[in-house]
């Protein structure tokens, strides 16, 4: 007898091994910026793409505010070509941060999010900063 969990088998472990790895290559997670913030040499752009105000009231610290809308080539000029973006957004329950992952993408910049957003930023304990 199995469970509701294991009524549907399990993928084959190399099936699996493929499919978890590649969504690392898609996204990182908060516990991971922080760490890479406070402990390692920074070497990507965290974008906070929610709107101006959303970003004033509180994000991530060291984020840039850049809305999705306001993505574009021109707006990414001043980064070499190679620079990986790090977007979020409010969190999971919104999809403003594969919006401005698919726009990056289009764009030809190397991107991942930050899954969980603002929301697993503040689950994790992290701080905000404000302004």
């Amino acid at each position: 007898m199995s469970t509701v969990v294991t009524r549907i088998p399990a993928a084959p472990s190399p099936q699996a091994l493929a499919h978890f790895e590649a969504r690392l290559t898609f996204e990182t997670d908060c516990a991971d910026v922080w760490y890479a913030t406070q402990h390692e040499t920074k070497d990507f752009v965290l974008l906070d793409v929610r709107t101006p105000t959303l970003y004033a009231a509180g994000h991530v610290p060291g984020a840039i505010n850049m809305p999705t809308r306001t993505i574009s080539e021109q707006r990414l000029a001043d980064y070499p070509p190679d620079t990986v973006f790090v977007v979020y957004c409010a969190g999971p329950h919104c999809n403003g941060a594969n919006k401005s992952a698919v726009k990056l993408a289009q764009l030809g910049r190397p991107v991942k999010e930050m899954i969980g957003g603002l929301t697993g930023w503040i689950d994790e304990g992290f701080g905000l900063e404000r302004g």
